[in-house]
């Protein structure tokens, strides 16, 4: 267990006769949970926070985005996190299991964007890909011959003859994962529009597009490698032949052992991402409990610090990570927005 998880479990093991209903602070540091995409990020900024201020450096944990709102919607107290990292937007029903906890109040802070990498070791070649073939590669159901059937195809060639004749055998997050959401309505759903007969499904019946369109085969092709992004790096170096699927981060970090996929003919790089040709891209969020200000000591600073110049701006350390800043007039707006603690409105 690392020290990081013990100070959760510790943290979030606290009496509830400490919590902040008693009108006093039940502990005097941020605990932070979430997306394993926005963790080096809220990582970086806890550590300078906490080397450059008097507040202590808050706890953060990587959980993935759907455990972390889980955690961040149980309710108000010291036994509750404070802040939940996110890598892709709140959904409405997390929004309603909040309220039904009495956490009403919840500010939405936008930090930037993300490129959504497959990438593979640098032992091997530099593999291309469409949108198409990504979907066809790993959706639970594939068209054949005018019907849908479990998907047979097993080798990368199967898919379609230009591409390598080896193994489908790609790594990525599980369902709890924001990476996992962006990734097959991104990814997936984009690739099965580009399929006639699932874009004619799309005019009929959405409700039946989106569920294949968003359905990962199950038969070991698609490898769920868990939260730990840095565990998938590791099994690409010794597979070769592997694919992995993460953060962009993740991959601006490790260049040297691993490239990334080129899709619809546009590279994972902080340029194409910026810009937009880069097809998988997602905005990264983090979540306030606004009851917890003014209760955890250094909370609204913290926030303060994140949406800084400093950090989140085009030549802030957060770039040096690989976040993609947003343009200057929306990062102005959330920075301000912050600091005022405006409620989510979705």
């Amino acid at each position: 267990m690392t020290i990081q998880r013990m100070a959760l479990s510790a943290m979030l093991g606290l009496s509830m006769a400490l919590a902040f209903t008693t009108g006093a602070a039940a502990r005097e540091q941020i605990l932070i949970v979430g997306s394993s995409t926005v963790f080096p990020f809220s990582t970086t900024v806890a550590e300078r926070f906490g080397r450059r201020t008097s507040f202590k450096t808050p706890v953060v944990e990587s959980t993935g985005s759907g455990g972390g709102l889980k955690l961040f919607c149980q309710g108000v107290g010291d036994r509750t996190p404070d802040i939940t990292n996110a890598s892709r937007r709140i959904k409405s029903s997390e929004v309603e299991l909040c309220a039904s906890n009495g956490v009403a109040e919840i500010v939405e802070v936008q930090i930037g964007f993300d490129g959504i990498v497959l990438a593979n070791s640098k032992k091997a070649a530099r593999v291309e890909l469409t949108l198409e073939q990504i979907f066809l590669a790993l959706a639970k159901e594939v068209p054949v011959d005018g019907k849908l059937v479990p998907n047979p195809f097993e080798n990368w060639s199967d898919v379609d003859p230009s591409l390598p004749n080896r193994r489908i055998e790609v790594l990525g997050p599980p369902p709890t994962s924001g990476t996992r959401d962006a990734f097959v309505e991104v990814a997936m759903e984009g690739g099965a529009k580009k399929v006639a007969m699932l874009k004619a499904l799309k005019k009929e019946n959405k409700q039946e597009f989106k569920r294949v369109a968003h359905s990962i085969r199950e038969d070991g092709a698609y490898i769920e490698a868990g939260e730990n992004d840095n565990l998938i790096i590791q099994k690409l170096e010794a597979n070769p032949t592997a694919i992995g699927i993460f953060g962009f981060s993740f991959l601006d970090q490790n260049e040297d052992k691993i490239q990334g996929t080129i899709v619809e003919g546009a590279e994972p790089t902080f340029d194409n991402i910026a810009d937009g040709q880069y097809a998988i891209s997602r905005s990264l969020y983090f979540y306030l409990k606004k009851a917890h200000v003014g209760k955890v000591p250094g909370l609204q600073e913290f926030v303060s610090e994140f949406t800084s110049e400093d950090a989140s701006g085009e030549e802030g350390y957060l770039a040096d990570k690989g976040l993609i800043p947003l343009p200057d007039d929306a990062r102005n707006g959330v920075k301000q927005s912050a600091a005022a603690l405006a409620p989510l409105s979705l």
